[in-house]
């Protein structure tokens, strides 16, 4: 049980609509953006995630540098210690991943991990620093990671383009240094409310391995708000024991106005 916030964070990252849109100048989000997420196991407020986007270069390239962080709180700390950090650095036009870091501790489940893209010879240098291990991955030009995945696809979707049961994959690649198909099914619009007021949102699906932590292959679902900034505002799973909820519980720094309902 200890692994579960962790999963439930790599998939709130991972989340994504592959959509094209030729509109290369629009932009869903900015230098600035920041999300908190409060997670709920059962009756525990299990803990905390947040998103944020800053500014940075590499080897002279203006970048987003994107810091994802999870950690347990209160009761459910002396339960299950999560102390998770996720980084990527996208680049500012076509989004690609230059490098990414997994720095995790899940109840002593450690890992630390670096992926560092190289799309002149199409490949990957993946360094388990734990295990001093290194090695050299074949990529593709569309490739992308965890957290990289999650912005890119925010300025890719094409809201009116999107039909009901429409599915879509992404190739990833995930820190186990092999390339993942991500696959997701939209399931149409659905207003829900949230501790903002109501929000129209766009509903996805995407498919899990059923087994020892997810109950089926559809036990995952995420609300995406349905405006120019796609924030993903909650997500829900079936477990193969209980359920997990994430909400957003406070943001700032959006590049669009964030549309509510009625509050």
């Amino acid at each position: 049980m200890k692994k579960i916030l962790g999963i439930l964070f790599l998939l709130l990252l991972s989340t994504g609509f592959s959509v094209q849109n030729n509109n290369t100048n629009y932009k869903a989000f900015k230098s600035g953006e920041w999300f908190q997420f409060r997670i709920h196991y059962g009756i525990f407020n299990a803990s905390y995630a947040t998103l944020e986007v800053k500014d940075e270069y590499m080897d002279g390239v203006p970048v987003h540098h994107v810091i994802g962080k999870g950690r347990t709180t209160g009761l459910a700390r002396l339960f299950f210690k999560v102390d998770d950090t996720y980084e990527t650095f996208i680049d500012k036009e076509d989004g690609r991943p230059y490098r990414f870091i997994r720095n995790i501790n899940e109840g002593g489940h450690t890992k630390d991990v670096e992926i560092n893209f190289d799309y002149e010879n199409n490949t990957a240098l993946y360094h388990d620093k734990k295990r001093d291990r290194k090695k050299i991955v074949a990529i593709h030009d569309e490739i992308h990671d965890m957290v990289s995945t999650f912005y890119y696809l925010r300025n890719e979707v094409n809201i009116d383009s999107l039909r009901i049961n429409d599915e879509f994959t992404l190739d990833m690649l995930y820190d186990d240094d092999e390339t993942f198909k991500f696959r997701l099914k939209y399931l149409g619009k659905e207003t829900i409310r949230t501790k903002f007021g109501k929000v129209n949102c766009l509903k996805f699906r995407p498919y899990v391995q059923s087994g020892r932590v997810f109950k089926e292959k559809e036990s995952l679902t995420i609300w995406v708000s349905n405006d120019q900034n796609k924030i993903p505002l909650r997500v829900k799973a079936d477990l193969a024991v209980g359920s997990i909820k994430a909400d957003l519980n406070a943001y700032k720094g959006l590049r669009h106005q964030f549309k509510i309902v009625v509050k």
